[in-house]
């Protein structure tokens, strides 16, 4: 229990021996039959939180002993049943009110215990009622708000900090009826005006009946973990941006193919254009045709390339509905000059229903291209016969949640079983002029689609890679 300060312990006896003296000299000389005696619980009450266990009862035996002394001068000639029963009811008043008040001043140590534990906290917890009304306050919440106890209890929770939550705070009340407890990042204001970011964990308490009379929210400190983490990620981005850049590199050939095929077009057409229009009687109907056929392949070309613009640019990453059978055509063009350098068959199998995921395009089209790009070139090392890259498209249940599949399979040599789970570590390649960082990025970009990418090992050589997204319905119309 704690302490209290020695003028103030000193202060409350004097008061509460006053009070003694007043009763027993009322309970003394009034000629009332009344058991006036009975007022001496009120001194034991008055004491019980400001006084020790022993101190507590010496003061109710001090109160039976007078309660007796009065007792004895009244009544030392003239005992009778009405007198003696009143000097009773007095004594067991006294003793009942002192035992429950040293259970009281049990419990209540106790909480005090518990609440210094909470003291001791680095976290800041702090207990609010039903209406987010501050009810106890820790000093790790002192420390981390800059707010006293002594000004926090009484005030709004929220108003006091500011709080910014992560979706509707009526929500959250909700989930935290139903479930008891609730977890996740809240923005809260310091009392210097400096933002925090806290991960939050609350739990409510109910009393007998099931209704809810009081939160107990516990909040650690992760600012600065959310600095590096936006740290590490906007360096991920920058290193995904370069191997973008170094990929785009390695498909020069492919994507100068893709761009002189349409722009070839377009001059043949001309050509065409201007013959038919420089006959004798001009054929304005090919005329026509021809420069349709212009305005497409001119289109075609600024598709490819705004196609490269996008995969060279360097940005935030999107969260967009993205078609999985459309972004792996597209990616599949630019690698068309590698399938026919490398002299590699595609065989392609894209599920009819046209998946979608929420996720950012270029980079989903990067991991594509990387991983193709990969098994195309780890093919080098096979006959030409048996060359084929298999690339499938699906969707399936996995724990209730449908699931969109990607599969890459190529026929070469594979990797050593010992090496498997070396692919996706940064700076590990097995070719000699590899960076070894393509799959690392890779891995990173789809575990933050809050996806999967693994590889396997194929029966009779080659290898699968796999990557494994959540499916996103788009909302009927």
């Amino acid at each position: 229990m704690r302490v209290k300060p020695q003028p103030r312990r000193v202060f409350m006896l004097g008061v509460a021996l006053a009070l003694a003296v007043v009763i027993f000299a009322i309970d003394t000389l009034s000629p009332l039959d009344m058991a006036i005696a009975v007022l001496y619980a009120v001194v034991v009450l008055f004491l019980t939180n400001e006084v020790e266990r022993r101190t507590l009862l010496l003061v109710g035996a001090a109160c039976v002993g007078l309660t007796m002394l009065s007792f004895t001068i009244m009544h030392r000639e003239n005992y009778n049943l009405a007198s003696v029963m009143r000097c009773i009811v007095s004594i067991a008043a006294i003793s009942v009110t002192t035992l429950l008040s040293l259970k009281n001043q049990k419990a209540t140590r106790a909480l005090r215990e518990q609440a210094d534990l909470l003291d001791l906290s680095h976290d800041a917890v702090f207990v609010r009622g039903d209406s987010d009304i501050i009810t106890y306050w820790n000093q790790g919440a002192e420390r981390l708000y800059g707010w006293p106890r002594a000004e926090a209890v009484g005030r709004k929770a929220s108003q006091l900090l500011h709080t910014v939550f992560p979706e509707s705070p009526l929500e959250i009340r909700e989930a935290v009826h139903r479930a008891g407890r609730w977890e996740g990042e809240l923005s809260h204001t310091r009392r210097d005006g400096t933002p925090v970011v806290v991960m939050s964990r609350w739990s409510l308490q109910r009393d007998a009946r099931g209704r809810p009379i009081a939160t107990m929210e516990t909040n650690s400190d992760i600012t600065q973990r959310k600095r590096a983490e936006d740290g590490l990620h906007q360096a991920q981005a920058e290193l995904a941006h370069v191997t973008r850049v170094a990929t785009m590199g390695e498909l020069t050939a492919s994507i100068a193919h893709e761009i002189n095929q349409p722009l070839a077009a377009v001059v043949t057409n001309g050509e065409a254009c201007l013959r038919w229009l420089g006959r004798d009687v001009p054929d304005l109907g090919e005329a026509k045709s021809a420069v349709e056929q212009m305005i497409r392949n001119g289109r075609r070309a600024s598709e490819v390339v705004a196609r490269l613009r996008a995969l060279a640019r360097r940005g935030e990453p999107l969260r967009l509905p993205v078609d999985i059978n459309e972004a792996t055509g597209e990616a599949l063009l630019l690698l068309e000059r590698e399938l026919s350098n490398h002299r590699v068959a595609l065989d392609l199998s894209l599920d009819p229903k046209g998946p979608h995921v929420l996720g950012d395009r270029v980079q989903l089209q990067q991991v594509l291209i990387n991983l193709a790009l990969n098994a195309i070139q780890a093919m080098d090392a096979v006959p030409e016969a048996r060359r084929c890259l298999h690339l499938e498209t699906s969707t399936r249940d996995e724990a209730g949640q449908r699931r969109v599949l990607i599969k890459i399979t190529d026929t070469g040599p594979g990797v050593d079983p010992q090496n498997l789970p070396l692919l996706f570590n940064a700076f590990y390649s097995t070719k000699s002029d590899g960076m070894g960082m393509g799959l690392s990025i890779s891995r990173s970009i789809i575990e933050a689609h809050n996806g999967l990418v693994s590889a396997t090992l194929v029966e009779g050589g080659g290898m699968c890679f796999s990557v494994t997204l959540s499916e996103h319905e788009e909302p009927s119309s």
